[in-house]
Order: C-alpha cells, then sequence, then structure tokens
C-alpha cells in the first residue's frame, strides 16, 4: 500500500483504532521519515473526512486535544443503552461553579463564593480536580495568595470544544437545571440525598397540614394526628396496658 495514495484510510483507520483524540503530529508517527506527508496535506484529509461521515452515526470531530471519530449527538442517547453503568450526575452547585471558572478564568475561590453568594464545599472543588475538569493556574496576588482556577484540555475534550471561543454566549446560556437535564448529569451519590430531601420537605408538609387542620377534627380524632409508632413501641405499649388491665381485674 502507497502511503502517498491511501492517505485518508490510514487516517482513518487511526483514528478509529486509537480511541482517541490525536494531533497531527501523533499523525505523522505513523509514517516513516521519507514518506511523512506535510501538515497541511492531513488537514485536507481530516476535512475530506469529516464531510464523508457527514449525516452519519459517527463524525470526525476536532476538539482540544487533535481529532477523533466520535459519536453523532444525535445517536448518543441510544447509544448510552450500550452501557450499564449510568454516567454520573452532577449538581447544580457544582455545574454553576464550573461554568464560572470557564467564563471567569482565572477566578479564585473566594471570587466564585462572592458571586454566587453562598460558600463551595471541598467536595466540590476537589470533583472539579479529580475530573481534570480544572487546575491550580497561580496564584492571586493579594494577602494569603489564593489560588487561582482555569479550565483543562480535558474540559474542553468532555464537552466537544475546541477551544474556549466555541462556548456559547452567555446571552444563550439556558437554565443550567434544563441543561443538567438533557445532559443527565448528577453528583455521584446525589440521587441518594435527593431522595433525602424530597423526603424531608414531604415530612415537613405533612406536618404543616396537621398543625393547619381544625383543633375539633384534631379532639375527635386523635388517633390520626398522632404519630405512628414503630412495631416494637407500639407491642410494648399494648403489652403495659394489658398488665394495668390484669392488675385491675385482680
Amino acid at each position: 500500500m502507497n502511503p502517498s495514495d491511501n492517505l485518508k484510510q490510514i487516517v482513518e483507520a487511526a483514528l478509529l483504532a486509537s480511541g482517541k483524540a490525536m494531533t497531527l503530529d501523533k499523525l505523522l508517527e505513523l509514517f516513516d521519515e521519507m514518506e511523512q506527508p506535510e501538515k497541511k496535506e492531513l488537514r485536507v484529509v481530516l476535512q475530506e473526512l469529516g464531510e464523508d461521515y457527514a449525516g452519519r452515526g459517527i463524525e470526525v470531530k476536532e476538539v482540544a486535544s487533535g481529532w477523533r471519530i466520535q459519536v453523532s449527538k444525535e445517536c448518543a442517547p441510544w447509544v448510552s443503552r450500550l452501557w450499564e453503568e449510568k454516567p454520573g450526575r452532577y449538581s447544580r452547585a457544582l455545574m454553576e461553579t464550573l461554568a464560572l471558572i470557564a467564563y471567569r478564568q482565572p477566578i479564585t475561590r473566594g471570587e466564585i463564593e462572592d458571586i454566587r453568594g453562598v460558600s463551595v464545599s471541598t467536595h466540590i472543588m476537589r470533583t472539579l480536580l479529580e475530573r481534570e475538569w480544572v487546575r491550580v493556574v497561580g496564584q492571586r496576588d493579594v494577602p494569603g495568595k489564593p489560588s487561582l482556577y482555569g479550565t483543562t484540555r480535558e474540559f474542553l475534550d468532555y464537552f466537544g470544544l475546541k477551544s474556549l471561543d466555541e462556548l456559547p454566549t452567555l446571552a444563550e446560556i439556558r437554565d443550567l437545571d434544563v441543561i443538567n437535564e438533557e445532559l443527565n448529569l448528577q453528583e455521584p451519590g446525589a440521587a441518594a440525598t435527593d431522595d433525602a430531601a424530597v423526603a424531608e420537605e414531604q415530612n415537613t408538609s405533612d406536618d404543616l397540614q396537621h398543625e393547619s387542620a381544625d383543633p375539633q377534627a384534631q379532639e375527635t380524632a386523635p388517633e390520626e394526628s398522632s404519630p405512628q409508632l414503630e412495631p416494637e413501641a407500639e407491642q410494648n405499649t399494648l403489652t403495659a396496658a394489658d398488665t394495668d388491665t390484669d392488675e385491675k381485674q385482680a
């Protein structure tokens, strides 16, 4: 096979086999010194591949780390069902923090807290750092030398961006709850926390309903307003009542 005549096929096969983004320099390493194409030729081939894949279930996409073959956005919801493990979901607080870092970088944790009006938990910052979506890019020249945070190439790759210039403008950003729902993202372990919050909210609502009920109705039906006893506690209460009855009969 002559590399010059089959350059498109070689590049396509390399992107497919790699399973990750490849830079032009990395693609050039596939060829011997005497048969290496020019970077301009590679760009032309990659553009042709992108046109060939247009309208299909997969696409050739340029991201921050290079070029890669990936599932198209339209087919992603169905393809994701191939994996039993569902993608992690992240909280609104984490997504807001990530958005502030992306749009206002470099930014300190204190500045994020000033903008959001609430403190940023250590867990959120640790998660962003462990995911390698953000990194420390320096320190602010103020007392305490707080760390400055910025986004990474991994952040751009994950969201399919070539550069920060491709981020939507602030005017185009919709409510983060809607974005979270579309991306199906939630912080790991947050499901149980959300369920507990819903249960607590429901219990609070029930308590308020009991307090606002008609006092006369509460007097006539004390059993309905009184909390339910646990099975063990209820059994102990009945045993004590039976004992009093037996003593009176004696």
